[in-house]
């Protein structure tokens, strides 16, 4: 016996078991045929295994059997690709049987039904959430409130949530300190950073006074061209690919960095590029169920293999009529073989 879910797999729609299964067939695929009708489901369907259960024939005698079998529409060899540990993809081996005969559409369609369910069952699914996130302004930690047991308990009006409020900065006499508007042109001291650190756009504009000495730009000139550095690495290039684009060039003598390098970001803007990690979006899925040439064994989809055989082995065996000799080439033959014997007879 096979793993299970590997070796033999019945078709459905066939029909009940009778005496007269497989009578069209020659004597020693009718044989072969009705051993592996009564195997059980799973039962291991390779060559060597099928020869030595069955002691009239070798693995040569079933293998051409089997791929008689094929062509009379009986069985299809096929690989099934089966999910591994992780993004590993394993292929298992797979016969599938049909006592009925079928033709190739029916074989075709019948192994696109299964590659569809194959499909489906691989793909993970993916719980959707059962209650919604809860506001900003609701503390996580917050015990949710026990509903009111008995028909007659009434609720409480809940207060309004408020959202928490900023208090103004505090003097040093206690009470509240004037703000102070700022200054119409006026920039602010510190860079404009988040709670992470500063922007890699401005941590790029940054290091360029530490690699060349003209191009030193105060905090303030960094935030000033931060949002057009942004733009070149939303536009999918590299840190080194924007500091190499403008520092390249350099005059001897730079009299104003910020200027230079705010004409450079604009006139040197790259066009849009397309991330790295982007795959394409017109991608097929790989196929998951393969069929099995029953002669050589090479893979292909259903289609390319008509009868379960493959182009190449269909062009090298030969036709039915030309097995069998004609009588007339019989007779001469024999009539050879007794000359030769008689020259052979001592005198």
């Amino acid at each position: 016996m096979a793993k299970p879910g590997y070796g033999k797999r019945s078709a459905p729609g066939q029909h009940p078991r009778a005496s007269h299964d497989f009578a069209l067939l020659p004597t020693r695929e009718r044989y072969v045929a009705g051993f592996v009708d009564h195997l059980p489901e799973g039962a291991a369907m390779s060559v060597k295994q099928l020869a030595k259960q069955l002691p009239l024939y070798g693995q040569q005698a079933v293998s051409t059997a089997l791929t008689a079998l094929s062509v009379a529409g009986h069985l299809r060899r096929v690989r099934c690709a089966v999910g591994g540990a992780g993004d590993e993809m394993r292929w298992v081996f797979r016969t599938f049987w049909s006592r009925t005969a079928r033709d190739n559409e029916w074989w075709n369609a019948y192994l696109a039904t299964e590659e569809a369910a194959q499909t489906v069952s691989s793909t993970p699914d993916t719980p959707a959430p059962t209650t919604p996130p809860p506001p900003p302004w609701v503390s996580a930690e917050e015990p949710s409130q026990p509903a009111p047991q008995g028909p007659g308990a009434e609720q409480a009006p809940k207060p309004p949530a408020v959202p928490h409020q900023r208090t103004p900065a505090q003097g040093p006499g206690g009470g509240t300190a004037p703000t102070v508007p700022p200054a119409p042109g006026a920039v602010s001291a510190t860079p404009r950073t988040s709670e992470a650190g500063p922007s890699p756009a401005y941590l790029a504009l940054a290091r360029l006074g530490r690699d060349d000495h003209r191009l030193t730009l105060s905090a303030a000139d960094c935030a000033n061209l931060e949002a057009q550095a942004a733009q070149w690495l939303a536009r999918g290039v590299t840190i080194d690919y924007l500091t190499s684009a403008l520092t390249a060039g350099l005059p001897a003598q730079v009299d104003s960095p910020v200027g230079l390098l705010r004409r450079r970001l604009t006139d040197k803007l790259p066009p849009w590029l397309p991330t790295e990690n982007a795959e394409p979006a017109t991608s097929a899925p790989p196929r998951r169920l393969l069929m099995e040439c029953a002669d050589c064994g090479r893979p292909g989809p259903p289609e390319a293999l008509p009868d379960g055989v493959c182009h190449p082995c269909r062009a090298t065996r030969s036709p039915a009529d030309e097995s069998l000799p004609d009588s007339a080439e019989v007779a001469d033959v024999k009539a050879h073989m007794a000359n030769l014997r008689d020259l052979l007879k001592p005198v």
